[in-house]
């Protein structure tokens, strides 16, 4: 018997509505934080500016140990993410072999839904989704840090920069490097966020659109309308 049908039956409407409004909501944020930086700065997009300044400075120092510490620092953060992500990953999965005492479990939580066992199962499935998505993300961002430390290791002497515009094509494109890598970071923590969102679902469709919707709006206000933000768009003296 081919299991599609069985999985189309087994979620009501409400459900179908909830995910696409999830996904939809996801990719949806992320492609307006982008499109939305060149108009309102966002905190990555103030930070990478950072990022540039710091490798013009990069640039004009003969010893560049501290940069180097730096990059490691930044490269830390991917990396215990990428590892807890596999932990989580792990239980996840041990839940999906345990199914049925699993759901028994979840039926004892007040307001919780009560569901199948093939829609608990989807319901797990679609965490283990979201964090795989995150773990791939975290590691290229490891990976991109590390070509950042490349960049940085073989930068010239200063002398070696003759005009101010060979200096600036070195920071903008180390920088930018660097930029990347944070980026994809980010990613990986906004997965952890609309993890969230996905864990409202064992309650109820509706709590799963609420959670989306609530999860977007931090992630909205953080990224567009945090103090931090404001601090950073402060002019450099």
């Amino acid at each position: 018997m081919n299991p599609l049908p069985l999985i189309f039956q087994a979620l009501p409407a409400a459900d179908w509505v909830a995910l696409a409004v999830f996904f939809a909501g996801w990719t949806g944020y992320a492609t307006f934080a982008r499109r939305r930086s060149p108009l309102r700065p966002s905190l990555l997009a103030l930070t990478n500016r950072e990022r540039i300044r710091w490798m013009l400075q990069t640039a004009g120092r003969d010893n560049r140990v501290m940069d180097g510490v730096v990059v490691q620092n930044l490269s830390t953060s991917p990396s215990f993410f990428a590892s807890t992500t596999i932990l989580i990953i792990g239980g996840l999965l041990a839940v999906l072999s345990t199914t049925e005492q699993a759901s028994a479990i979840v039926r004892e939580i007040p307001f919780a839904a009560r569901t199948s066992v093939l829609v608990f199962d989807l319901k797990i499935l679609l965490l283990v989704a979201v964090f795989v998505y995150a773990f791939f993300r975290f590691t290229w961002s490891l990976r991109q840090y590390t070509f950042g430390a490349l960049l940085v290791a073989a930068a010239p002497p200063p002398e070696s920069f003759t005009d101010e515009a060979r200096r600036q094509a070195f920071a903008s494109r180390a920088g930018r490097v660097m930029g990347l890598a944070a980026e994809t970071f980010n990613d990986g923590l906004r997965a952890y966020y609309m993890s969230f969102a996905a864990v409202a679902w064992f309650f109820s469709p509706w709590a799963f659109i609420a959670g989306t919707a609530g999860v977007l709006w931090i992630l909205y206000r953080r990224e567009f309308h945090s103090e931090v933000l404001a601090v950073l768009a402060e002019p450099a003296d």
